[in-house]
């Protein structure tokens, strides 16, 4: 028998801020069976911090230091942390776990659950207690009590746990650059550096800062400098926002990276980016070329690159993905010569680009021609149309003076360097990274990009008003449903043909083109048929959202509703409850975790259907019952069209619209020619 809790008082009131990976020479991985329920769950218990193996005195000293004990609680609650420890191989099916000590007497706990006694100088990994609060949307709890250090790029980053997993906020990824110039990567200084809060954000109309290079990393693990064995470092997600290029931060909690940090076993990274005016700005001066914010991007990239493997990722395994503007990211960052080698995988949400409204963000304008639509008007609006330097004119407006003008250079265009065609290659193998990649549509995406029609506006007037090709209307192709109500059947039509002709053909022909030139070694094509709209953003309403009815307060999903851009981010991070809406009927929550399943099962291994063995382990019942019951994802490949309907349940179909995108000039072979 020892003394084992002689230096528990010490070790619970040591600075939580001074602990980390390496003071305590041992990873820390933050395990816990994660339904997306948050605290109402049945599973909110089953959190626990392993510990590398070491004596039982240290294991009780290292968890102290944490703020922790050893574990101690119901098997069951741990018993799919201690499966999915097997499944990866990180530990053999026998082995045994340090937990808190029963009736005194130094206690392991196995596989199977079994309680043994064990000599306290022999080492085995430790088990401790996770009782870090959950945080919400709009409140966290960074005190010292959560506290962790890593050390990283030359600095010490004091981060915090939550319930779900590690959270390093506001990471300074490059130093403040001068306006309009390509950002420097951030080299750190030695200091002791916070990273418990968000960074500013970017300027965009009238707050953020011009000081906004920050990223914010959500991880389960974190190794020990000495220990980053290659085969423990998780697949990276660095998420791109969206948002016309002119407004957005990685810091929204809608992008909040906890639930897939800890459900998917990924380390999530979100990041800022210089926006509108102040970020896409192109001059015919020869020296200010535009498409800083894309810069800012690939400047982030080289960073986790550099650095993520501190925070438990592999840096040879990040996937990028963005929705709307964050997906026109993507695609620029699958042209862009200067992002080769910074990531393996690529997903696209949503991406504009074809006719009208969306054309601008997959077709890149030339400098002359950004001129024409955005540069000279803000040079105009400025009165720095004749000075001797026109670029050092603009650098003397206020920021938010820029960030206000009527005129937006919101635009990417062809630098030379950074996008030197205009548009991604998808004839030539070589001039696009060769990459998986995965995209698809909501399927009215182009609803929320259309106003709603007047009662006595004709159907040819409104599609002028909202940029939209009429030619084609009414045809067989686009009728016009003759319902009681002609000012929703005008906009049936309307959003049909926006869909189609701003995301879903484009994107299409992207996947096409992709498949039947090999530029891609796989891709996978969706469309989501439910949605959740977002809160703060839902356009012409309620026809975004689900109807309400007495059986279905919050709205019934499995009802006609309009399912529009943006209503997909909700079920990709998450974060349905955490964002405080609530589910709807009894699908959403099982729909939630099969979507956010799928996302980091394609950043795992490339493919949107996780590994069967993986969701076993970790007990993720309702997909292995989506699988089971649906099937795997079929890769599209120019022989067999296929896109996955994500719904519930979900399946494989044929395209959509194929003759309609053909009718606008917007064909699969659109590319191919």
């Amino acid at each position: 028998m020892i003394e084992i809790f002689s230096t528990v008082i010490l070790w619970a009131t040591l600075a939580a801020a001074t602990v980390g990976p390496n003071s305590l020479d041992s990873d820390i991985s933050l395990i816990i069976h994660n339904d997306l329920k948050e605290d109402t769950s049945s599973w909110s218990e089953s959190g626990v911090l392993l510990l590398d193996p070491m004596p039982l005195q240290k294991a009780i000293e290292s968890c102290h230091s944490l703020g922790e004990s050893l574990w101690s609680g119901k098997f069951d609650e741990i018993k799919y942390d201690l499966d999915y420890l097997t499944f990866q191989g990180k530990y053999s099916d026998d082995q045994k776990y340090w937990i808190a000590p029963v009736n005194s007497a130094a206690s392991t706990i196995n596989l199977s659950g079994k309680v043994q006694k064990a000599s306290a100088n022999t080492d085995l990994p430790a088990l401790c207690t996770q009782t870090a609060p959950y945080s919400t949307s709009e409140t966290q709890d960074n005190s010292s009590t959560w506290q962790v250090l890593v050390h990283s790029n030359n600095e010490y980053l004091t981060g915090f746990r939550d319930r779900l997993s590690f959270r390093f906020l506001g990471i300074r990824y490059a130093p403040e650059a001068e306006r309009w110039t390509y950002p420097q990567l951030y080299e750190g200084t030695g200091d002791h550096v916070s990273a418990l809060d968000y960074g500013s954000i970017c300027a965009q109309s009238s707050t953020g800062t011009e000081d906004c290079f920050f990223l914010n990393v959500w991880t389960p693990y974190l190794p020990k400098s000495s220990s980053q064995k290659k085969e423990s470092l998780k697949p990276v997600m660095f998420w791109i926002h969206g948002g016309a290029f002119t407004s957005g931060e990685g810091s929204d909690p809608t992008f909040d990276g906890g639930n897939l940090a800890s459900r998917g076993d990924v380390v999530v990274v979100t990041t800022n980016y210089r926006l509108g005016n102040l970020g896409f700005l192109a001059l015919d001066d020869g020296t200010t070329n535009g498409n800083y914010g894309v810069a800012d991007q690939i400047t982030a990239l080289e960073w986790v690159r550099r650095n993520i493997q501190d925070f438990g990722g592999d840096p040879d395994r990040v996937t990028i993905f963005g929705q709307s503007a964050g997906a026109g990211s993507v695609r620029a960052l699958l042209a862009s010569p200067k992002a080769r080698g910074l990531f393996a995988g690529a997903i696209m949400e949503s991406n504009l680009g074809g006719l009208g409204y969306g054309t601008s963000y997959s077709k890149y304008y030339t400098i002359a021609q950004e001129m024409e639509v955005a540069g000279n008007a803000i040079l105009n609006e400025t009165n720095c149309t004749s000075a001797s330097s026109r670029v050092d004119c603009l650098r003397q407006i206020p920021a938010y003076t820029l960030t206000n003008l009527e005129a937006s250079a919101r635009y990417l265009v062809v630098d030379g360097e950074y996008l030197q065609s205009s548009e991604l290659g998808l004839t030539n193998p070589e001039t696009t990274a060769n990459v998986p990649l995965l995209l698809g549509t909501t399927r009215d995406d182009g609803a929320a990009f259309i106003s709603y029609p007047s009662a006595d506006e004709s159907i040819q007037e409104f599609f002028t008003e909202n940029d939209l090709p009429s030619t084609e209307v009414p045809s067989p192709l686009f009728p016009i449903p003759s319902g009681a109500n002609h000012t929703l059947d005008i906009f049936n039509t309307s959003a049909r043909i926006a869909t189609d002709s701003i995301f879903r053909c484009i994107d299409q022909a992207t996947a096409y083109a992709g498949s039947k030139n090999k530029i891609f070694p796989k891709i996978f094509f969706y469309e989501f048929n439910r949605t959740y709209q977002m809160t703060g953003w839902s356009p012409n309403p309620p026809l975004c959202q689900a109807p309400v009815t007495a059986a279905f307060p919050n709205g019934d999903p499995n009802l006609e509703y309009f399912k529009c851009h943006s209503g997909e981010l909700f079920f990709v991070f998450g974060n349905v409850l955490r964002m405080g809406v609530e589910f709807r009927d009894d699908y959403d929550l099982p729909f939630e975790q099969y979507i956010l399943d799928s996302w980091t099962g394609f950043a795992r291994q490339a493919n949107p259907t996780p590994d069967m063995g993986f969701l076993k382990a970790r007990g993720y019942a309702s997909t292995i019952e989506v699988i089971e019951g649906t099937a795997a994802w079929v890769p599209f490949q120019d022989n067999e069209l296929k896109l996955r309907r994500l719904q519930w349940p979900a399946e494989t179909v044929s395209l959509d619209e194929t003759p309609q995108c053909r009718a606008l000039n917007l064909s699969l072979d659109y590319y191919m020619t």
